[in-house]
């Protein structure tokens, strides 16, 4: 028995348009294309958790990132949500916290993007301290940090209130504001 002619009909025209969709051009917005920060990232790591040794083999610096690219056109380095521990070995560590983060090809310049959180706990005799900022300029090794940005630090129920920071991490830690300073100083 022979099929019908509209089953032949049908199986014509399924195999005529499969045809044409396997050979018809892509339009451009359904190309997948990568975005172009993409393009040129020779690796990328996901949860990076490294420390740095200083010359005495004790730790550092240690960063912590959820995703760090690399692009191999200028030797450049994106962090995503990076977390910076500067260890001391006479006083508590500060950390630093951002949203996004960029690191020179040299390694001895980092630029911290948007909102940026510092803290140094507390410790027998000094009150726990948080700085909040935004674009934080940091040279690592120098353990020293600089803004334009304005600043928000609180430490127990004192506030301080700043535009611009500089501020050197290493014992003994100093910070100094730059413009338009106002403080809160609560007695004890």
């Amino acid at each position: 028995m022979r099929p019908p002619l509209f089953v032949w009909t049908l199986v014509t025209l399924l195999t005529g348009l499969s045809w044409w969709l396997v050979e018809r051009p892509i339009p451009s917005q359904e190309r997948m294309t990568m975005p172009t920060d993409v393009r040129h990232v020779d690796y990328y790591l996901r949860e990076l958790n490294v420390t740095t040794m200083n010359r005495k083999g004790r730790p550092a610096r240690t960063l912590r990132a959820t995703e760090l690219r690399h692009y191999s056109d200028d030797d450049t380095t994106r962090l995503h949500l990076p977390r910076l521990t500067l260890h001391s070995r006479d006083a508590l560590p500060w950390k630093i916290y951002a949203e996004t983060g960029w690191v020179s090809a040299s390694g001895d310049l980092v630029l911290l993007d948007g909102t940026v959180h510092i803290t140094h706990e507390d410790r027998e005799g000094i009150r726990p301290m948080r700085i909040d900022t935004r674009n934080l300029r940091i040279q690592p090794e120098q353990d020293y940090a600089e803004t334009d940005e304005r600043v928000r630090v609180r430490s127990g129920r004192d506030r301080l209130y700043a535009t611009g920071m500089q501020a050197w991490f290493h014992h003994p830690a100093r910070i100094k504001f730059l413009a338009d300073v106002k403080g809160y100083y609560a007695p004890p």
